[in-house]
């Protein structure tokens, strides 16, 4: 893999959970809706990574001049995602692990009722 086909950085879950918390960071959760009203983290903006329009949406939604801290379930799609942003001129942070390495850490999750 060369440097252009991943030029975003991986952060685990103690620096991704400080990470977030930073001014200016946009958070985003790259997972279904159905996934994403099951617990996401709060602050977060839901854009499916699978939905054909992913790239425009992500471009009318999100500022280019702040940074990304994304994540999905795992990590696999969030890391296509962030590939796909940082082409696009966007600074992105990737949760290794994802929301499941989250929820292994018992951090804060919030629920769509």
């Amino acid at each position: 893999m060369n440097a252009q086909e991943h030029n975003y950085s991986d952060m685990d879950v103690a620096e991704f959970s400080k990470y977030v918390t930073k001014d200016g960071v946009q958070l985003l959760d790259v997972r279904t809706p159905e996934e994403f009203d099951e617990g996401h983290i709060a602050g977060a903006r839901n854009i499916n990574v699978f939905d054909s329009d992913f790239i425009d949406e992500a471009l009318s939604l999100l500022d280019k001049s702040r940074p990304i801290a994304v994540y999905c379930r795992s990590g696999k799609r969030s890391a296509d995602a962030a590939r796909q942003l940082s082409k696009q001129g966007y600074t992105v942070t990737n949760l290794k692990g994802g929301i499941l390495d989250w929820n292994e850490h018992h951090l804060p999750i919030t629920k769509i009722e």
